[in-house]
């Protein structure tokens, strides 16, 4: 990935996508300022073709620009948006405009599209659900019936059979399931990381005792448990982005991979901040509450290592050590490449 690409938006969040921008918006302040700066820019459309007026990007060459879309927390579905709009496109039908969120959908006994907790369901203009392994509809958020989610971003929409005879029938060549636990999976490989930054500044500030808190022997071992959590989980979500094709079980690792890492890293980093951490006034809670709403959605850490799983026993001739070689491909040079920027 070229700095040009994350320089240019590591600026507009900054920004535009503060704590407190992001706590607004969370409130139910609008988010159309934010998203008019990051669509304007044209990273919505990073991974469309340079034909169709993109930048060519594969997912892996988008990781650190999606990596940011988790660190900054940010409050619209970019990510999604750049993965929809690319999906579209590979369809011959018009884009739309505005935000998409993605999401798996089920069908009531009367007709009514149903998705259970849609991912800044609340703030996008538009939701691609998958109804099949290569089928969706595009439909608008505003037309659904909303209902309240755990996360604050998150929303329970559904459709009337009425409604949904408005939407785009969209056939897919991916499954979208797969490619949005692959994108959540960057997203909170970019969360963990800045959990990570901001808590190792936090015991380097905070004095106890006499000294810094990160001085103590226990503070220290909680720093390094997390550190690995963060960079295990990020090359899990590396590995997850990697291929020409996106590839179910590299994807059932880094999401499962990841998802571990929201529970462990979120749990010791509260720890070491002490009360403050979990105060509505304190930053902390904005990335550990969406590291709980991220490792959720498009399938928990327990629901894609039944997938790993159903996969080794579908080969029961196949030694658990070729399946990890298979899905981590340790001999690639990408998995080599990953692996020398955490040595």
């Amino acid at each position: 990935m070229e700095e040009i690409y994350t320089d240019a938006l590591r600026g507009i969040l900054s920004d535009n996508c503060n704590p407190t921008v992001v706590r607004a918006i969370e409130a139910g302040g609008s988010a159309e300022g934010l998203w008019e700066a990051v669509e304007s820019s044209g990273f919505a459309d990073v991974l469309l073709t340079e034909e169709d007026g993109g930048a060519g990007l594969s997912l892996i060459q988008a990781f650190e620009l999606i990596e940011m879309c988790g660190a900054f927390v940010v409050p619209v579905p970019l990510a999604e948006t750049m993965v929809a709009r690319a999906l579209i496109a590979q369809t011959g039908q018009p884009r739309p405009g505005g935000s998409v969120a993605l999401a798996t959908g089920r069908y009531m006994p009367d007709g009514e599209l149903v998705c259970d907790a849609v991912t800044c369901g609340r703030t996008a203009n538009w939701v691609l659900v998958a109804t099949g392994n290569t089928s969706a509809v595009l439909l608008p958020a505003d037309a659904a019936v909303q209902g309240e989610a755990v996360a604050k971003l998150d929303a329970r929409l559904a459709w009337p059979t009425a409604v949904q005879r408005t939407g785009a029938e969209v056939r897919l060549t991916a499954n979208l399931r797969e490619l949005h636990a692959s994108v959540l999976a960057v997203q909170l490989a970019g969360a963990l990381g800045e959990v990570f930054t901001r808590t190792l500044a936090f015991a380097n500030e905070r004095q106890q005792f006499g000294r810094q808190i990160g001085k103590f022997q226990a503070i220290q071992h909680q720093l390094s448990v997390i550190a690995e959590h963060v960079s295990a989980a990020r090359m899990a979500a590396q590995l997850g982005c990697s291929g020409d094709r996106p590839d179910p079980l590299r994807i059932a690792v880094a999401k499962a991979r990841t998802g571990e890492a929201a529970l462990e890293v979120a749990a010791l980093s509260h720890s070491i901040h002490g009360a403050i951490g979990f105060t509505e006034e304190f930053d902390l809670q904005l990335f550990t509450r969406r590291l709980h709403a991220w490792r959720q959605a498009a399938g928990s850490e327990a629901w894609w290592q039944d997938v790993l799983g159903a996969a080794l026993l579908d080969r029961p001739d196949r030694l658990s050590l070729e399946l990890i070689r298979a899905t981590t491909d340790a001999s690639s040079s990408v998995a080599l490449a990953i692996m020398k920027e955490h040595t």
